[in-house]
């Protein structure tokens, strides 16, 4: 069993990174030295991240992880090459405080999340629907 405890340490270990880097690219998306363009990919990527809803779901084998090792990563990587040094250097500082003290749970961010995916959903549903009327 140590040893399957072993393998997992550095997973762990990555996955606080990923985090941590995820909310320093979410406090970089809210800096003004931040441009436009690298605003608006950021809170694409953001919004992905925090997302309870994922392009494949968790539930299909393998494939259901694909999107969160692969999509997730890719996406804050190319934001991060958008974003000044300088101000990545702030928010990952910022980043790394906020871990150390604690997480508030902000609920309200979450509710937004979820009705922005329900009306996505339900949009992509209603267009479906038209189209096999046809």
């Amino acid at each position: 069993m140590a040893g399957k405890a072993g393998l997992l340490e550095p997973l762990k270990e990555r996955s606080a990174e990923l985090k941590t880097e995820t909310y320093a690219l979410y406090l970089a998306y809210r800096n003004p030295r931040t441009p436009w363009y690298a605003k608006v990919f950021a809170g694409v990527v953001i919004a992905y991240a925090f997302s309870p809803i994922d392009l494949i779901p968790d539930f299909i084998p393998v494939l259901g992880y694909l999107d969160d090792l692969i999509l997730v990563p890719l996406g804050i990587s190319l934001a991060l090459k958008m974003i000044p040094p300088d101000v990545m250097a702030e928010s990952r500082k910022k980043a790394r405080e906020f871990n150390r003290s604690g997480k508030p749970v902000n609920w309200f961010a979450a509710a937004i999340i979820i009705l922005i995916w329900l009306l996505i959903a339900f949009t992509g549903i209603r267009w479906i629907v038209q189209l096999i009327k046809r």
